[in-house]
């Protein structure tokens, strides 16, 4: 079928589908001109393209079976079932629930916008019926309501973060959009100029699939986000957590709501603290003894794990704390490069929040009236640390294990940090355009259901030995030259013939083509 135009009736609003068969060069008009042939109209309420009498004629003539791409949807149908998210989806969005999985669809085949949806469906075996004109998708956007989101969440939270460590970051997505109420500049972990909002992600490090996200005011960091967190995990009714965090979420406040609120969590602490500096100093000999050397990878460590009372109720948990001698060179570095820059921001007076602590800890400050701001090295504090804190790190957890079980807990953690980098490299959310914070919300919204069958995706792969061969990506694309064909009349659908490399790949998610 050649490229369809739509043409609409001032009078009527009647909207009419035409075909373009030909384009061609006016000389007299100096100007392109193209033949078209009227298909039919829209219908007002669903959208659907109603046949004109002339047309319907010529496709019962003419048209004894059509062909569409089955491979891609054979697989994501399969995982968007086994993994629950189909009926998950049914609860949350009885009526929506097929077009949100069919954008999703097209998001993880394509990682292209959906303003480009409606060629590809039609020529894909999707679950929604089209058109996918950029106008009606826009509609179903608008239609997907916070209250069907946070229903969503209960129920696949609770599917999926049973006897799981979930792992929790932050990133930042850059916007284009000037009135939305999300959108503010803040620290744009992309390095980008451009405003952005901030996206919290929830991930399962067993299940590695997607949990919950949050959608927060781009100026907000990342201390003050997990309160919120909390909050939201209690109004929608979470079974018992296990939280993984890395050490930009760390205060003394973030620790106690956790305790209070009864959550086992691991959470790295800074080592510029005074109390594990103090703990560093008490457990020097132990740290230093044969008995803590660990192998860890290629990682040589001491560690050292202390059951400690936390202060602020007297609640039990476990201090672990690492020493790598090859680290230390390489933070006596950093601190001397973080040093210059520090020293910089103090003489022009022009401070970053970030610093706040090396300002007060390194620096000696005097202002005069004669000199002005007199800015110099706290020698002694910078030797100190050089001599007795470099190349060390701490995390604090409530479950009692062995400091190698931790730290390998904690390493795992990057799990989010790849699904940031997928939704970012791979599903089209590098930037926002939309204004509108509601259809942001939905956008946001269906690129986490293409992250869920991403991920799934991602996880067989590597279970089945296929992820040196295959990328989601390429893999889906691989499967894009099994069709089926749709006889009319009273014939069965049948699938075109698999390819070893193809059978492999259902194999995988356990297809069988046979049974198609």
């Amino acid at each position: 079928m050649g490229r369809l135009v739509y043409h609409r009736k001032r009078d009527s609003g009647t909207t009419y589908v035409y075909e373009v068969v030909d384009e061609y060069w006016d000389k007299a008009k100096k100007q392109m001109r193209s033949k078209q042939v009227c298909l039919g109209k829209l219908d007002p309420d669903t959208g659907e393209l109603i046949p004109s009498k002339k047309t319907r004629n010529q496709a019962q003539a003419a048209m004894t079976a059509t062909t569409t791409v089955a491979g891609p949807m054979l697989v994501l149908d399969r995982i968007a079932q086994e993994t629950g998210l189909q009926a998950t989806l049914k609860r949350a969005f009885p009526e929506q629930w097929e077009r949100i999985l069919t954008l999703a669809t097209f998001i993880v085949c394509t990682g292209d916008a959906l303003v480009h949806a409606d060629a590809w469906c039609r020529n894909h075996e999707v679950l929604a019926q089209g058109p996918f004109a950029s106008q009606r998708i826009s509609e179903w956007l608008a239609a997907i309501s916070e209250d069907g989101r946070q229903t969503f969440f209960k129920a696949w939270a609770r599917q999926v973060s049973e006897q799981d460590f979930l792992c929790y970051d932050i990133t930042s997505v850059s916007s284009y959009a000037r009135f939305n109420e999300y959108v503010h500049c803040g620290y744009n972990r992309d390095g980008e100029s451009l405003p952005q909002i901030n996206l919290a992600m929830v991930y399962g490090q067993k299940s590695q699939l997607p949990v919950i996200y949050r959608t927060l005011n781009g100026a907000i960091g990342d201390v003050s986000t997990v309160k919120k967190l909390l909050d939201s995990f209690e109004k929608l009714d979470f079974p018992a957590l296990s939280l993984v965090m890395d050490r930009g979420f760390y205060s003394q406040k973030n620790v106690t709501d956790l305790l209070d609120r009864r959550y086992h969590f691991m959470i790295g602490v800074p080592t510029n603290r005074k109390w594990v500096r103090s703990r560093i100093d008490h457990c020097q000999d132990a740290l230093n003894s044969p008995r803590s050397f660990r192998q860890f990878d290629d990682e040589s460590l001491y560690m050292h794990t202390e059951l400690m009372q936390w202060p602020e109720n007297k609640r039990r948990c476990y201090l672990h704390l690492y020493y790598n001698p090859h680290r230390a060179a390489d933070d006596q570095e950093a601190l001397t490069k973080r040093l210059l820059i520090c020293k910089q921001e103090l003489e022009s007076g022009e401070l970053n929040p970030a610093h706040t602590q090396d300002y007060e800890q390194y620096f000696l400050v005097k202002e005069t009236p004669v000199r002005g701001r007199q800015v110099d090295y706290n020698d002694a504090a910078i030797r100190e640390y050089r001599n007795k804190y470099a190349g060390f790190f701490a995390i604090l957890t409530t479950k009692k294990m062995d400091a190698l079980e931790a730290l390998r807990i904690y390493r795992d953690k990057d799990v989010v940090e790849k699904c940031f980098d997928d939704l970012k490299n791979h599903l089209d959310l590098k930037r926002l355009r939309m204004h509108s914070s509601g259809r942001m919300s939905a956008r946001i919204f269906v690129q986490f259901i293409a992250l869920i069958l991403l991920s799934q995706i991602q996880r067989t792969i590597r279970e089945h030995s296929l992820a040196d061969r295959f990328s989601p990506r390429l893999l889906l694309g691989e499967l894009e030259s099994l069709t089926k064909i749709h006889y009319a009349g009273k014939y069965n659908d049948i699938l075109s013939e698999v390819s070893k490399t193809q059978r492999e790949i259902l194999d995988a998610f356990s297809i069988d083509p046979n049974t198609l």
